[in-house]
């Protein structure tokens, strides 16, 4: 019987992504390599549990969620969350940041002081820029200035993310400038947390990191692993928890590393190129009547 893994999601290292799994190990992904795996037959998507504990029932949970966690051990997750508002006494810094993922999608957000610029590699940013530091309540009090003076989101959803990173500008400079923009109006609001610490705009891209720079319009992206389904593909490049897998005979599809979580998944022969999981195809613009 093949050894059977279950992946706890994707990492960012200064190097690239990195797949984790239970029990420690880890998988770099350089671009380039080849990501084969199958799904054990007979197999059930279990909850992976909540704050580095397991489910107590083991509860099988839908293949198309990001969370992979069932209704109880979800509410125990946000219960301990900054991003959830849960955890309002947090005393560590925070930074507030600008982050853009296409023309016309830049939104707003918070990650500790501690934890640099991962927060941004996991979102998918393409290109970023700090706006200031402070204490938590100030950190937030300046996300909801933005949102309510500015009318800057502080979520942008990932399909979003993905139907643009084919076709983003050429430059970096090019790149910056709405980050730049809003940065300027930004940091001369009036109502600006006195605890807050304004930063200057310094645009940091992601292209680079990301492997953007020569990216083909993916054709669609996976729906959800299935019980026997496999996936094959040679990675061309990966943003937030997306790998961007060229397939054969497809083209480039986009694998949601979120849905990985909770199966058992074997290792396949790197000569194997099926591909016999759900794929949602991209709607493409029509060139003319016919």
């Amino acid at each position: 019987m093949a050894h059977m893994w279950k992946c706890s999601g994707l990492r960012w290292k200064p190097d690239g992504p990195v797949l984790v799994w239970d029990g420690g190990r880890r998988s770099a992904l350089p671009w380039g390599k080849r990501v084969a795996f199958g799904v054990a037959e007979g197999s059930a998507r279990r909850c992976v549990g909540a704050r580095g504990h397991v489910c107590p029932v083991g509860a099988v949970v839908s293949g198309r969620s990001t969370g992979a966690r069932c209704e109880e051990c979800a509410r125990l997750d946000r219960a301990h969350s900054v991003a959830a508002d849960t955890m309002a006494d947090d005393p560590r810094p925070y930074h507030v940041y600008l982050a853009w993922f296409g023309p016309g999608m830049v939104k707003v957000g918070i990650t500790a002081v501690e934890r640099g610029s991962a927060r941004l590699l996991e979102q998918g940013a393409v290109c970023f820029s700090w706006l200031g530091s402070g204490p938590l309540m100030a950190a937030r009090r300046t996300e909801e200035l933005l949102r309510a003076a500015l009318q800057v989101p502080d979520r942008i959803p990932y399909a979003e993310k993905r139907a643009v990173r084919a076709v983003l500008p050429e430059t970096g400079e090019e790149r910056a400038q709405e980050v730049r923009e809003l940065h300027a109006r930004a940091v001369v609001l009036g109502e600006w947390p006195e605890s807050l610490t304004r930063e200057p705009c310094q645009p940091v891209d992601h292209v680079g990191h990301f492997g953007l720079s020569q990216l083909q319009t993916a054709v669609g992206d996976v729906v959800e692993l299935v019980p026997g389904g496999a996936v094959s593909g040679e990675l061309v490049a990966a943003a937030g928890p997306d790998l961007h897998l060229a397939v054969d005979g497809r083209g480039v599809v986009v694998l949601d590393t979120r849905l990985m979580t909770g199966w058992e998944l074997m290792p396949l022969p790197s000569e194997v190129s099926a591909f016999t999981v759900p794929v949602r195809e991209f709607r493409r613009e029509q060139d003319g009547l016919f």
